[in-house]
Parts: C-alpha cells; sequence; structure tokens
C-alpha cells in the first residue's frame, strides 16, 4: 500500500442521492447485492441509510437530495465499481432488469466497463479490476 502524504487516508462514504430511500435499498439490496450497514432514524424524520458490497471498506450513503438539488434526469454521480468479470455482472444486472449500457473495451490500459443506472436514474459504471 501506498504511503500516505495527506490528512485523508481512504475513501469511506460516497453519498448517493435518492429520491426514496425505501425504493433505493430495494435497488441496492436486491438487484446489485449490497448489504446494509447502517439503518438509523436520527432528528425529525430524519433516516442515516448506508450500503455496500459485502466486504467492502467503502460505503454508499442513500440520501435524499439537498433541497433545490434533485435533477428529475438523475445525476452522474461518478461512482466506479469494480468486478473480476465484467461480463458476468453486465448478465447479472441484465437479468435483473437494471437499466445498463453496453460493455465498452477500450483496450489496454483502460478497462472494459459499463455504464448503468438505479432506479432515480444515477449514473455508476462498473469496470474490469486485473490481478
Amino acid at each position: 500500500m501506498a504511503e500516505r502524504s495527506g490528512p485523508i487516508a481512504n475513501v469511506s462514504t460516497v453519498f448517493v442521492p435518492v429520491s426514496d430511500q425505501n425504493q433505493a435499498l430495494a435497488f441496492y439490496t436486491e438487484k446489485l447485492g449490497f448489504e446494509i450497514r447502517t439503518d438509523v432514524a436520527y432528528e425529525e424524520n430524519q433516516r442515516w441509510l448506508e450500503v455496500s458490497p459485502p466486504g467492502a471498506e467503502t460505503t454508499i450513503a442513500l440520501v435524499p437530495p439537498r433541497e433545490g438539488h434533485q435533477d428529475p434526469e438523475g445525476i452522474d454521480t461518478n461512482v466506479g465499481f469494480g468486478t473480476d468479470d465484467v461480463a458476468a455482472a453486465h448478465a447479472d444486472l441484465r437479468e435483473k432488469g437494471v437499466d445498463t449500457g453496453d460493455i465498452i473495451s477500450p483496450g489496454d490500459p483502460v478497462p472494459s466497463m459499463f455504464f448503468f443506472r438505479d432506479q432515480d436514474g444515477n449514473k455508476f459504471v462498473i469496470a474490469e479490476e486485473s490481478d
């Protein structure tokens, strides 16, 4: 592991705006196979909800959009997930009805990848990781 040169040690949580936390929870757990890391109520009518791939260090916080920042077309979150088999991941998500793009394979050193959208139209990428 590379030595740190600043105060940031890792990416701990990525915030993804969702219009309905219950629908988002169903999408991330049932379609993507994520696990619930945190699901707690706080303050008045607030909920902190985090999910992640099993065993992953980084979590995804499924949060209501900030007032005035909801885009009806969805938001390109620019979050990427890794897989050891992009074709299998693509087939699995398509079978589950997830809105996926085609696999693109630009060639070395760029990995094969595809984009997909969640229930709110947020765009993500899944790229094949090499060993």
